[in-house]
């Protein structure tokens, strides 16, 4: 991963300050959040999404990936389930169409480069127009010390989403962002959000989770230009991105990199 140790030093007191996740397992809990849900990948496992508009639904581009051969899922096999809580979810949607970055590899997954491009866009079968359901609207990348937070699904949580509150941006280099963040296993392509005047709106998309010297960070991609990428390509109807091939993976910190 080439980001520099130097930029990764935090202090504990960092962390100390970090709320803890909580358990939306309510309506008035969970309502606020309701755009965010679980994507049902083949009935093999499950990532996190969240609208960004009526039909469209931001994540990682590895959770449209076989982890173990590294083959492209079909996108037909692929479910949106918003606000999944205890066994219901209040939409279920199948995917028409799917991009992910044209940069991304699922062989470079851990490494900056796969990391800073790790994102796609899912095209939903029928809008979401619940009215209870609100898109959510996107934002620049944080500063270095930001108050962010993050809704995710994850392992042993798999049932309803989890609200951390209040984590915060450790760094950002080479496009990917490093955050104090709890994330685990299902995770991946959860959104996270800064508050600006009370409205949650998205910064970056939850990639990987990682040890630095001992302390656990999440790692997310950048929007910005890369999602700008990903919506001309929905737009001009080009469908599927075949992503390129890469030689093999590298990791060049001494930092552990697993994806959530």
């Amino acid at each position: 991963m080439a980001l520099s140790l130097m930029a990764l030093v935090v202090t504990s007191t960092a962390f100390a300050q970090d709320a803890r996740l909580r358990r939306l397992g309510t309506g008035d809990d969970a309502r606020p959040w309701e755009a965010v849900g679980r994507l049902n990948i083949g009935g093999n496992g499950f990532c996190t999404g969240a609208l960004i508009a009526p039909k469209m639904v931001l994540t990682a581009a590895h959770c449209l990936f076989d982890q173990k051969t590294g083959a492209r899922i079909d996108h037909t096999d692929i479910e949106f389930l918003a606000g999944w809580r205890d066994g219901r979810a209040l939409a279920y949607r199948t995917v028409r169409r799917a991009v992910v970055h044209p940069d991304y590899a699922m062989a470079d997954h851990l490494s900056s480069d796969g990391v800073r491009n790790d994102l796609a866009l899912l095209e939903l079968d029928h809008p979401v127009r619940d009215g209870k359901i609100r898109p959510f609207d996107t934002a620049a990348r944080p500063q270095r010390g930001a108050q962010v937070g993050v809704v995710s699904y994850g392992k042993g949580r798999s049932e309803a989403p989890s609200l951390q509150e209040l984590c915060r941006v450790l760094a950002q280099q080479d496009g990917v962002l490093v955050t104090s963040c709890t994330v685990d296993f299902g995770s991946s392509g959860a959104p996270i959000f800064v508050v600006k005047d009370g409205t949650p709106q998205i910064v970056s998309v939850v990639s990987a989770k990682a040890e630095v010297d001992g302390e656990a960070v999440s790692l997310g991609t950048s929007l910005g230009t890369p999602l700008a990428q990903l919506r001309a390509e929905m737009v001009a109807q080009k469908g599927i991105i075949t992503p390129r091939v890469a030689a093999g993976t590298r990791n060049d910190t001494g930092a552990k990199f697993l994806k959530p």
